[in-house]
């Protein structure tokens, strides 16, 4: 069995080195990656079908590493072990899991029983391993409660990008009424009428760009989701 390694910090690279050593004897290579576009080309390489994967790094983050690698190779087992619990990475791994796919998702602070149990759990057993915190953002995305559906997250991204309402509703290939009335549903969910007070009403405060200032500030938001985003919309945008 070959495990690769991909990330940019070399304590916890040799820390994972040593946890996969402990957890896996089935284990006779261990090939590691400094970053998500050397784990690529390693992955492709050595046909890797077992990897760990940080996923906030520089020079190509983890989800568009893993995006390429299962694009490529859909049955490769991918553990995420991330110091990131932030919805807009878990949605962000939701997104690009292929049906059937044996992964995991565990947090940096999980004890060292966890992650060696998730490796064997995952590279072995082929079972999915999501830590509990990152389980319960999971499913409060999936549009109960207070979370948000599919569709009115992508919304949120559009308007982060810029988009107007009518772009949006193109885009999507919804009616201006529905978007308008999902911007409200957004706008309720992250109480961005109380955030801004009494000041909305006077104009003092734009709603659209409250609303992203707010979701950042839930980390709903993030860069790299941003990033993954912009460059879905120029697709878009080349593809008209």
């Amino acid at each position: 069995m070959k495990v690769l390694i991909v990330e940019d910090d070399p304590l916890h690279r040799s820390y994972l080195h040593e946890a996969v050593n402990a957890a896996l004897p089935e284990c006779d290579t261990v090939i590691e990656a400094e970053n998500g576009t050397v784990g690529e080309k390693l992955a492709r390489d050595h046909k890797s079908a077992h990897i760990v994967m940080d996923l906030q790094m520089a020079n190509r983050n983890g989800i568009e590493a893993a995006r390429t690698i299962w694009k490529e190779r859909p049955e490769t087992r991918i553990l995420f072990w991330s110091n990131y619990s932030d919805e807009a990475y878990v949605r962000g791994v939701s997104r690009i899991v292929p049906d059937g796919a044996a992964y995991g998702y565990v947090l940096k602070s999980a004890s060292d029983e966890r992650l060696k149990l998730a490796l064997r759990s995952i590279f072995i057993e082929s079972q999915c391993v999501i830590d509990r915190e990152v389980r319960g953002l999971q499913q409060k995305s999936l549009g109960q409660t207070n979370g948000f559906t599919d569709s009115e997250y992508e919304i949120l991204v559009d308007i982060a990008l810029g988009l107007t309402d009518r772009a949006i509703a193109k885009r999507r290939g919804l009616s201006l009424r529905s978007v308008q009335n999902r911007l409200q549903q957004l706008y309720d969910k992250l109480d961005v009428y109380q955030s801004a007070g009494d000041d909305h009403e006077d104009g003092r405060f734009n709603l659209r760009a409250r609303a992203v200032t707010v979701a950042f500030m839930r980390k709903l938001l993030n860069y790299s989701a941003l990033e993954r985003a912009e460059a879905e919309l120029q697709e878009w945008l080349e593809g008209k």
